[in-house]
């Protein structure tokens, strides 16, 4: 979040904090949010969103200088993951690393619950901090680092959706001329991995359910490749994640503009290896696309091995693709074009097939 602030603050590009501490892109307070929601327009605001958070754990309590007793949240590994390296942070940086140690799996044997983080070392004196105000997950060679054009990483879920909202903002604020600005938000949001926490808090504050002017809410995620969404072969059209199928209107203009700015290079799958924000906003009445840069090690599970992964669904580090980053890119500045046909997207599919009926009306 620090790092989002510093990016949007070097650019000029305005922001504010919700009051959940989601922040808020392309307007600069709450009252500039409501204005563009409530103008007359049938051009709909494309509000992108995506979260800021990945799993991990929490601090509980110290039980001794080097061994903290932790809590995981989101999801995780469950084998091989006693005597696995982590990283530990506060809100002022990096603090240590260590060693995960005294697994308890949750009752649903899906991820960690709680354990013991065993540090190399003690902290330095300038360092010491209360247990409840650190953090952290599975640690690597590096924070990140690149292979061919594969993106290894901590986390890219879901940091790649967070990056394609800022590059997105920044081309926004290079090209907009005076106060023609394109209907855009970034909604950059907290606790997902939980249930969506940040994007449903947001939801409940009304901003978006009292808009006067349609809105389209566009899910940018890493998730799990699978079959038919292959890491590599480009950025997929997500027809809906593993609750819900999204919005036939909005998935409509997005797969045109995919084949035209991609044609060959884009994939299409109903992504169903978990749910996303997407699934929030549809319940609130949110009409809904989305977008997935397919990917590797979902959640730092190894289920694709690769790099730094030791064993089979062991702790790894997640992975994408630099050609479907680009892709995804091409797709979220052209979803801030002004020609697209967001009033009726079916137009010209049912002119083909008025077309179609007239010449077989003879056999009816």
């Amino acid at each position: 979040m620090a790092e989002v602030e510093a990016q949007l603050q070097s650019a000029a590009i305005p922001y504010f904090y919700d009051q959940h501490r989601n922040i808020v892109v392309g307007v600069a307070s709450e009252k500039a949010y409501k204005k563009i929601l409530s103008q007359r327009s049938k051009v709909p605001v494309r509000v992108f969103i995506a979260h800021m958070d990945h799993p991990g754990f929490h601090g509980v309590r110290w039980l001794s200088k080097k061994c903290l007793s932790v809590k995981w949240f989101g999801g995780s590994p469950i084998k091989h993951v006693a005597g696995r390296k982590v990283w530990l942070a506060s809100d002022d940086g990096s603090l240590a690393e260590g060693t995960l140690k005294k697994v308890v799996l949750r009752k649903d044997k899906l991820a960690i619950q709680t354990a013991e983080v065993v540090l190399d070392k003690p902290l330095e004196e300038d360092k010491k901090t209360s247990a409840k105000k650190i953090f952290g997950g599975f640690n690597f060679r590096s924070p990140v680092w690149q292979s061919g054009k594969r993106l290894y990483t901590r986390a890219a879920d879901d940091l790649v959706g967070v990056f394609a909202i800022l590059e997105t903002a920044r081309q926004i604020q290079v090209t907009a001329k005076g106060n023609k600005r394109p209907p855009f938000i970034g909604l950059l949001t907290r606790g997902e991995e939980v249930g969506f926490v940040g994007a449903v808090a947001h939801l409940e504050s009304g901003f978006l359910n009292k808009a006067t002017r349609p809105v389209v809410a566009v899910s940018l995620e890493a998730s799990r490749t699978l079959p038919g969404a292959i890491i590599g072969k480009g950025p997929v059209v997500r027809l809906g994640d593993w609750r819900t199928v999204f919005e036939s209107g909005g998935l409509k203009v997005l797969s045109d503009l995919a084949m035209r700015l991609l044609p060959g290079k884009h994939q299409r799958r109903v992504m169903d290896g978990g749910s996303c924000e997407a699934t929030a906003m549809t319940a609130w009445g949110i009409k809904t696309i989305g977008i997935s840069l397919p990917l590797g090690n979902y959640h730092n599970e190894g289920y694709e091995g690769g790099m730094d992964c030791p064993a089979h669904r062991g702790p790894a580090p997640e992975f994408v693709h630099l050609d479907d980053i680009d892709g995804e890119l091409k797709l979220c500045q052209g979803l801030m074009k002004a020609s697209l046909a967001w009033d009726d997207p079916w137009q010209q599919q049912r002119g083909r097939l008025r077309k179609n009926l007239k010449s077989s009306q003879r056999y009816l």
